[in-house]
């Protein structure tokens, strides 16, 4: 099991348990590593500095505790923002509608990268609508997904406000 697969089965639960999802966990760096938490809230009420902060300090202590990265490394802990990167089954599905951009690790049609609009899941693969028609790209192949921001998006979610 890779690092950011442990991390995430340490992390989510204990972000659950204080009414957050887990978006993304991602370590990156070497010389100067930082552990970057992507968290929301579960009742969709926009995140605060204060919603960050608490999450900072709780996950510290577990990771003090547990201590599953060697070294020293820097916590990052942040909302997804408005042009979020998608990265659960449910974003798709979520953000149907909006223009996304994704990347896939084998191509699809001849192309490893996608920009148009979500339509959602279809199964285990992801529909987007491009100028030349829809493509599917099976969620076990993306290598990336994220929004697009666009004045759209930017409406859609102040009117939520999410923003």
């Amino acid at each position: 099991m890779d690092l950011e697969t442990r991390l995430n089965a340490l992390i989510a639960p204990s972000l659950e348990s204080m009414g957050y999802e887990l978006v993304r966990v991602q370590y990156q760096g070497k010389t100067h590593p930082t552990l970057q938490i992507m968290a929301e809230r579960a009742d969709q009420a926009p995140m605060t500095v204060d919603d960050c902060a608490m999450i900072s300090r709780s996950l510290s202590a577990l990771l003090d505790v547990e201590d599953p990265i060697q070294g020293g490394y820097v916590l990052e802990v942040s909302s997804p923002g408005i042009d979020r990167p998608l990265t659960r089954p449910k974003d798709f599905q979520t953000w149907a509608g909006f223009e996304a951009k994704l990347e896939s690790l084998v191509a699809v049609d001849g192309r490893k990268r996608f920009r148009g609009r979500l339509v959602g899941l279809e199964g285990e693969a992801v529909r987007i609508t491009l100028d030349s028609g829809d493509a599917l790209v099976p969620l076990a192949d993306l290598k990336s997904a994220k929004l697009v921001l666009t004045d759209e998006l930017i409406d859609a979610v102040t009117a939520k406000g999410q923003a």
